[in-house]
């Protein structure tokens, strides 16, 4: 009885070893759901934009997009909905610089996870901003953000 046991514990570890310890269930990446901008659009809709991280929020879109003021984002927001999608919306805005017009579109998810559900922002809240970029360009011009 004692070999057998020996065995199993020996058949035990070399499982644990070759297989390496359990991998968590799909975590949820690390994001900030402190707010950094809020404005209602005309529809009574509060929408936060959230601090997030490299993939969605401020820290997305004012590093990847140039847009660094929240008065970019809340004018298009200020807006109607221009697009929806289920819980996805798009706002499309103007910024005027003399003859020049960028269009600037700023992404919504309108619910508490994102859609492929790796994001939570918590029971009773929405995700809000996503990403904002003009269209057409990686980065906005610097002017954008004066």
């Amino acid at each position: 009885m004692i070999a057998l046991n020996r065995l199993a514990a020996a058949v035990a570890a070399t499982a644990v070893l070759l297989c390496g310890p359990a991998a968590p269930a799909l975590a949820a990446p690390h994001w900030n759901k402190n707010i950094e901008c809020k404005q209602t659009d005309p529809d009574g809709r509060v929408i936060p934009t959230r601090i997030g991280n490299h993939a969605l929020g401020w820290s997305h879109f004012s590093g990847k997009h140039n847009i660094r003021k929240c008065k970019v984002v809340d004018a298009a927001i200020a807006g109607k909905v221009d697009k929806k999608t289920g819980g996805r919306l798009e706002y499309w805005g103007n910024a005027l610089r003399g003859r020049s017009v960028l269009k600037i579109v700023v992404v919504v998810q309108y619910t508490r996870k994102t859609s492929d559900g790796r994001y939570n922002a918590g029971a009773g809240q929405k995700m809000g901003v996503i990403t904002a970029y003009c269209k057409g360009m990686n980065k906005c011009p610097n002017w954008l953000n004066e």
